[in-house]
């Protein structure tokens, strides 16, 4: 209860004002990774950040992963299938889920990387995907210029820079899915514990609420720094922990090295929106 009680309470308005500080204003399309514990006691709970998250976009989009539809070979037995409503993984947020829990919501066919999104270009976003390109909604955000939104998380968090390997040519793994009674395989990327490395090469706006330290950064800028960043350093945003897919991506790398990928856009003649 004493914890409770020392945790900075942190209303509606608080939360509009921070977003407005990140230059939000309703007419931008917003890819968005949020830590509500971050925030501190958030008063009308993960509920009042969607609201306000919604009151300031155009286009709200954020990962819905389910790890737990993975499977380990093709010849696995499907324990877990994936469904419109199939549950968010716990580590990907509260608010996701609250999403994908929307009449409104629209959810990509991922069995395992699937987006959810609402408003103006939600169709859009989710038609992006496939299984070769699971970070394809992000390519649809790129063209959108749209923001991705770090809320009491760092860059670890940040899905879109995935979108930069992919173009940058890194590796991708395969893993495999149940999809349409079968197990399929599918592009598979490495982890991201180490995305904090590029950090001093990104550029952001910066505001707090509570105790969480917010940021907002052109889809574009994040995409197109990761690609300039692994042309120097191939295995740059590579963690080292021995036991990682990231090392089977790193040997990989140091054999055939980057093989470049082209962007296709999905989204013709974007309108810009107002920053």
């Amino acid at each position: 209860m004493l914890n409770m009680m020392r945790r900075p309470h942190v209303t509606a308005p608080m939360l509009a004002e921070g977003l407005e500080a990140l230059g939000l204003n309703g007419h931008q399309h917003v890819i968005v990774h949020a830590s509500l514990r971050s925030f501190g006691q958030v008063e009308g709970g993960a509920a009042t950040l969607l609201h306000e998250l919604l009151t300031h976009s155009t286009t709200l989009v954020a990962p819905s992963f389910t790890y737990a539809t993975l499977l380990r070979s093709p010849t696995s037995s499907i324990y877990a299938t994936f469904q419109r409503d199939t549950r968010v993984s716990r580590d990907i947020g509260r608010i996701p889920q609250l999403m994908v829990e929307r009449p409104d919501a629209l959810r990509s066919f991922h069995p395992a990387l699937s987006f959810v999104a609402i408003g103006q270009q939600a169709r859009a976003v989710t038609d992006a995907q496939s299984l070769t390109n699971p970070y394809g909604p992000i390519g649809t955000l790129y063209d959108l210029d749209a923001v991705s939104l770090l809320l009491g998380v760092d860059h670890s968090s940040n899905t879109s820079l995935h979108y930069g390997e992919y173009l940058a040519g890194v590796p991708l793994l395969t893993r495999y899915v149940p999809l349409g009674g079968s197990v399929v395989p599918i592009a598979f990327p490495n982890c991201s514990a180490d995305f904090e490395n590029i950090a001093p090469h990104l550029h952001g706006i910066h505001a707090s609420v509570g105790r969480a330290q917010l940021g907002a950064y052109r889809v574009r800028d994040l995409v197109d720094g990761v690609r300039h960043f692994l042309s120097a350093h191939p295995d740059g945003l590579l963690c080292n922990y021995a036991a990682c897919r990231c090392q089977e991506v790193r040997r990989t790398l140091r054999s055939a090295g980057l093989t470049p990928r082209a962007h296709r856009a999905a989204v013709q003649d974007a309108p810009q929106v107002g920053r």
